[in-house]
């Protein structure tokens, strides 16, 4: 047997013994009994959670749930769109008066080059 061949298998053998070590989750590293990814592999893991909300398609919906309140609470608040909108508008002008900026470096460096290549000739 080769060297590669006992590496995949202690490998495999440590982790089916993490595995048997975690109640509740087969050998394939799901949980049995909801057939999601392991609870602790979640954004919202450090919640906690009834045992029957630890499903990825729950965090999911909670996730989206915050997200959506979180859109909803912006779109309703005039002044605080307004103050968004405003912010967005200053942030999309300073960067395009520093691409404007840019765009002037690199035609003066171009100039500089071509008027060194114009004085070696």
């Amino acid at each position: 047997m080769g060297k590669k061949k006992r590496l995949e298998k202690a490998c495999q053998r440590a982790i089916e013994k993490h595995l048997r070590e975690r109640e509740g989750f087969d050998s394939s590293g799901t949980d049995a009994a909801y057939g999601s990814a392991p609870f602790d592999a979640g954004l919202l893991s450090s919640l906690k959670l009834p045992s029957g909300w630890r499903s990825g398609r729950t965090e999911q919906f909670l996730l989206g749930a915050v997200v959506g309140a979180a859109a909803a609470y912006v779109l309703s608040d005039e002044k605080l769109r307004g103050n968004i909108v405003k912010s967005a508008i200053r942030l999309y002008s300073n960067f395009a008066g520093g691409i404007e900026e840019l765009k002037e470096q690199v035609g003066d460096l171009k100039a500089e080059i071509e008027a060194e290549r114009a004085s070696d000739a």
